[in-house]
């Protein structure tokens, strides 16, 4: 009998404070996910202000707009599906304002998947010493710091290391039971597939090459960076997901090392492999702009880049991946 085959699009969304940064941000982040028209959407910065359940109000503005998506409360990493969540849990609860991994079971058709969201520690933020900046009060510092132990110490200083340990071992558990497994996530942490030999003299890495713990421990794993999957060039598509250029912001919100390029690629979709999941596209949506050295510049790379014509809610670029589901 031949494979019945569907598309699965999956969006990463940092919509910073709940789009509560940018006039008609919570707006704006509703029509980027009926523009892209998206199945399963991992959340970054979810607040719940004011005590009112940011999945409640997604869902009932899209509601208002004609499209039905499910999604449960939840604090800092959430899910907005276009499926039924079978079941939702904390799996690294926010504490401390250090980071939260939110995991749900979404029945697709005949297909369960785990699907997870993660918004690790934004402390410790390491990729910002070798830039001259401190990682975590991003003050100047008086040199950069090139020296990759010492880099590595800091790293793992933070709290991004045990949320993925937990991610792993929990990830694992779900693949024994014959489930897809897809994170979607901000790790405010570079990816060592990024700072190789062939970029260390770019983008102020100051010759650092460097083996980020959280996305090589991923590798490890067997799990696929989906933008690397399709892109394996840090060269020609560096990919970049931060900072973005928000026009509607004020410079001085979006440039957190003034001095520096500190562009990264910080936002990620990874899956396990399965003969059930195929990488079909993957692509960057958000600006064309970033912001370097305190100023707004427009990105020359190869990158597929798509952008939106309405409002840019976000300090972030999206990545938007298209996968075909097979059953």
């Amino acid at each position: 009998m031949a494979q019945k085959e569907q598309s699965l699009k999956v969006l990463q969304f940092n919509i910073w404070q709940e789009g509560t940064i940018v006039p008609g941000g919570f707006d704006a982040i509703i029509d980027e996910v009926i523009r892209t028209d998206t199945d399963l959407i991992a959340l970054s910065e979810v607040r719940n202000y004011n005590d009112k359940s940011l999945a409640e109000r997604l869902v009932k503005a899209l509601a208002k707009k004609g499209h039905t998506y499910y999604s449960e409360w939840s604090e800092d990493s959430g899910i907005l599906s276009r499926y039924p969540i079978l079941s939702q849990q904390a799996l690294y609860p926010l504490h401390n304002d250090q980071g939260s991994i939110t995991k749900a079971i979404i029945k697709v058709k005949n297909t369960e998947i785990a699907f997870y969201s993660a918004h690790l520690d934004y402390l410790n933020c390491s990729l910002y010493l070798p830039r001259g900046y401190d990682s975590s009060t991003w003050r100047k510092l008086n040199n950069h710091v090139t020296d990759s132990l010492t880099i590595a110490i800091d790293n793992l200083a933070s709290k991004r290391d045990e949320a993925i340990t937990a991610f792993i071992k929990d990830a694992m558990a779900e693949k024994s039971l014959g489930r897809l497994v897809i994170l979607g996530g901000d790790l405010n942490e570079a990816s060592f597939l990024d700072w190789t030999e062939s970029t260390k003299n770019l983008y102020d890495h100051n010759g650092v090459v460097m083996p980020w713990h959280n996305t090589l421990q991923l590798d490890k794993a067997g799990f696929i960076d989906a933008y690397r999957k399709a892109y394996p060039n840090p060269v020609t598509h560096p990919g970049f997901t931060f900072p973005a250029d928000t026009p509607l912001v004020p410079l001085g919100k979006l440039a957190w090392a003034p001095d520096a390029d500190d562009r990264d690629r910080i936002d990620y979709i990874f899956y396990l492999p399965s003969d059930q999941l195929e990488l079909k596209e993957v692509k960057i949506t958000g600006p064309k702009g970033s912001i370097v050295r305190n100023q707004r510049v427009l990105e020359t790379s190869e990158d597929p880049i798509e952008t939106s014509d309405g409002v840019w809610p976000t300090d972030h670029k999206n990545v938007l991946a298209v996968f075909e589901l097979k059953e």
